[in-house]
């Protein structure tokens, strides 16, 4: 499964998230779905590379904020962004600053990230616009969908839209549980523990850094178990929040299995 993930230098977490068979005995195509972090620290050798993918859209699930901190060197031709959800500062960094935290408690934080993320409502109009978008592409039209990291926003993202085109949940989480493979949490933390505590003025142990650079399988559990319990089942949040038709849905299946 690993040659999923593109070695790039400076984009994190690039991946080809096709791939997986389907309940139907199908298969998605690898080439036309990809996800990843931000773009900002992509190198030359990055764009160029990026260039051979033919992405023609670019769903990214950045607030503004983020995206006027980091506002990328790469963008596909048609990039889909929205203008809610600004921030003074980040929320893990908010939360990091304001209590004195532990390993537990950054753990929590994070998978209470995941119950809210489905609802807010700039991520309704991102996820929802990826699908229309996603269904509206023709021929090998490759996509991609990133968030600063290619985790969490992103991670639900890709979850929903393999969930659409009939990939079993244990492909999904195994899928979502790639992010820490491909952006080697055990050699990026000691570095990333001394940059936050720099910037905090704290002294935490790593692991509390963890959670913000990699995924557990709970957090995305948390996420579909959230959805069935607010929408009633994740196909009804995808047609009723999102407005995932089965037209769209179709569309979708159509492109992109074999």
């Amino acid at each position: 499964m690993s040659d999923r993930i593109y070695p790039l230098q400076g984009v994190r977490n690039f991946r080809d998230f096709g791939g997986y068979a389907t309940a139907d005995g199908r298969q998605v195509k690898r080439g036309l779905l990809f996800r990843s972090g931000h773009y900002d620290d992509a190198t030359d050798t990055d764009l160029e590379k990026l260039g051979t993918l033919n992405i023609q859209f670019q769903t990214d699930l950045r607030r503004p904020d983020e995206r006027e901190r980091q506002p990328g060197k790469w963008a596909a031709p048609k990039v889909l962004t929205s203008d809610g959800g600004r921030e003074m500062q980040s929320p893990h960094y908010t939360f990091l600053s304001q209590v004195e935290a532990d390993a537990n408690m950054a753990e929590d934080w994070m998978n209470g990230y995941y119950v809210t993320a489905p609802y807010k409502a700039h991520h309704v109009e991102l996820f929802s616009g990826w699908f229309d978008h996603l269904a509206g592409l023709e021929g090998d039209t490759a996509a991609v969908v990133n968030c600063a990291a290619g985790k969490d926003r992103t991670g639900i993202v890709c979850a929903l839209t393999k969930h659409v085109l009939g990939v079993s949940v244990p492909d999904i989480l195994a899928d979502y549980e790639m992010t820490n493979l491909a952006v080697d949490i055990e050699a990026r933390l000691p570095d990333a523990q001394k940059y936050f505590n720099e910037m905090l003025g704290k002294t935490y142990a790593a692991d509390i850094y963890r959670p913000f650079m990699g995924v557990r399988r709970r957090y995305l559990e948390t996420a579909l178990s959230t959805i069935e319990a607010e929408s009633g089942s994740v196909d009804a949040y995808l047609e009723d929040t999102l407005g995932v038709t089965k037209e769209m849905r179709d569309a979708l299946k159509g492109r992109l299995l074999a």
